[in-house]
């Protein structure tokens, strides 16, 4: 079967001021680095706001909905903007990786890669931060949760930065594992390694400045790879974040592009021996341009293999 990119030209309409480092440039740079590859590309479609409230109060996404301009920008914390075209391109975003989950789900993909912006693993409950609006994996776990009937469904989160919305929303669910590895200490402060959760279902791994490329393997080989195998998920998320590379401007890991080729290699084994070999993958930092383009063409590459 063959691996699919979903993307969406609306998420090049979500707007940052200058100097940023969630800026339309990094889809300018990710998808040319993907052409050429044996992907099927699919649209991304719009969620509907029924989606959304899946994992945000329906309040929440109202606020979202009309903060969003008319023309310039609307700052709704340090670092998170709207701009007139957010509210559509996160909607893509989300929306895409719905499909995503519906075409693995169904058989027509057997992983999948969602490249779209806004990112979504910082954003809570009811607070966007972190340049982030809407859970957008998250939302697409309890959609094959609750609309599939999945009865368990598992996140890693390679991003340097915790993915503090993303265990927000899925922790009081004990049909998810949420897997977290990070920088601490590090923006947003969260992701405690003793942060299990209510049900036991948190698995936060806090690396130090510095980590690199054999540090890192040995807590996926010692901590993830085995919870996940415990868990024997029905699906498997990836929050594929492209930050803990040693170039990227905004922390202080040290991983090499190979790095992300093998963690992601190695996750695709566990799901082909747990849930069929259904991933879906959905795009969330990474802001050194090159080292971004690089390790997610990788990443797909990783994918690729495993679905060929």
């Amino acid at each position: 079967m063959t691996t699919i990119l979903v993307t969406h030209d609306a998420c090049l309409s979500h707007l940052t001021p200058p100097g940023h480092p969630e800026r339309v440039a990094r889809l300018e740079h990710l998808l040319p680095a993907l052409e050429g590859k044996p992907l099927t590309r699919v649209e991304a479609p719009e969620a509907a706001e029924d989606d959304l409230c899946l994992a945000h109060p329906r309040g929440y996404v109202a606020r979202i909905r009309d903060g969003a301009p008319a023309e310039g920008l609307a700052q709704l914390d340090g670092d998170t903007f709207l701009s007139p075209g957010s509210w559509r391109a996160a909607l893509r975003a989300a929306g895409g990786a719905i499909r995503a989950v519906e075409m693995v789900m169904a058989g027509q993909a057997a992983n999948a890669f969602v490249a779209a912006r806004p990112p979504g693993h910082h954003a809570e409950t009811e607070t966007p931060m972190g340049f982030c609006l809407f859970g957008n994996v998250a939302v697409a776990a309890k959609h094959a949760l609750d609309r599939h009937g999945l009865a368990r469904v598992a996140v890693v989160d390679f991003d340097v930065h915790h993915g503090n919305g993303t265990q927000d929303l899925l922790r009081n669910d004990p049909r998810t594992l949420v897997v977290s590895s990070h920088q601490m200490p590090l923006w947003p402060g969260t992701g405690e390694a003793e942060d299990r959760g209510p049900h036991g279902n948190l698995l936060n791994v806090p690396l130090a400045p510095g980590t690199a490329s054999a540090a890192f393997r040995t807590a996926y080989e010692g901590q993830v790879f085995p919870a996940l195998e415990a868990f024997a998920p029905e699906l498997l998320f990836i929050s594929a974040g492209f930050d803990a590379h040693k170039a990227d401007p905004l922390a202080n890991l040290m991983l090499e592009t190979a790095d992300f080729e093998w963690v992601t290699d190695r996750l695709c084994e566990i799901a082909a021996r747990r849930c069929g070999g259904r991933v879906v993958s959905c795009l969330e930092g990474g802001y050194d341009l090159t080292a971004l383009a690089q390790s997610g063409a990788a990443h797909v590459d990783a994918l690729i293999r495993a679905g060929g």
